[in-house]
């Protein structure tokens, strides 16, 4: 999967995504960082890249419809968990379909993975899928 990793990530994020085999940019190896989200999106959106970020503006169904781009994931970690960033990142893109999330906003945390695959409506969560995180 071609990935573009948020600088609101820590780089051993995208060392860990490389060794599965994904190919992962960085907004900082562009030299894109402190810059504004919109260049961080134009980069993943005109590159095809499946976007991570923890950036809840990305959230945004509306603004970001599934389907209209490669995909994102919302990286949903509460403070204690941040250091352990890449190693759930290893984990999920290693025991997930990730070719489902194509085009998808996928929001993930260490106890569950949301999916709202493109042709739902934005908000409505009846169309999303949701699983245990390790289940598919």
């Amino acid at each position: 999967m071609k990935i573009k990793l948020d600088e609101n990530l820590p780089y051993q994020a995208a060392k860990r995504l490389r060794e599965l085999g994904h190919e992962v940019d960085t907004v900082l190896e562009e030299g894109l960082g402190g810059q504004s989200d919109a260049m961080a999106w134009e980069a993943a959106r005109s590159e095809g890249r499946f976007l991570i970020t923890q950036d809840l503006d990305f959230s945004d169904t509306r603004r970001f419809v599934p389907g209209s781009h490669a995909g994102i994931m919302l990286v949903r970690l509460d403070d204690r968990e941040q250091r352990q960033a890449a190693d759930f990142l290893g984990a999920w893109f290693s025991m997930e379909q990730t070719e489902d999330w194509a085009g998808a906003l996928v929001v993930a945390s260490p106890r569950k993975i949301r999916i709202l695959r493109p042709g739902t409506a934005p908000m409505d969560g009846a169309h999303a899928k949701e699983v245990q995180a390790g289940e598919s």
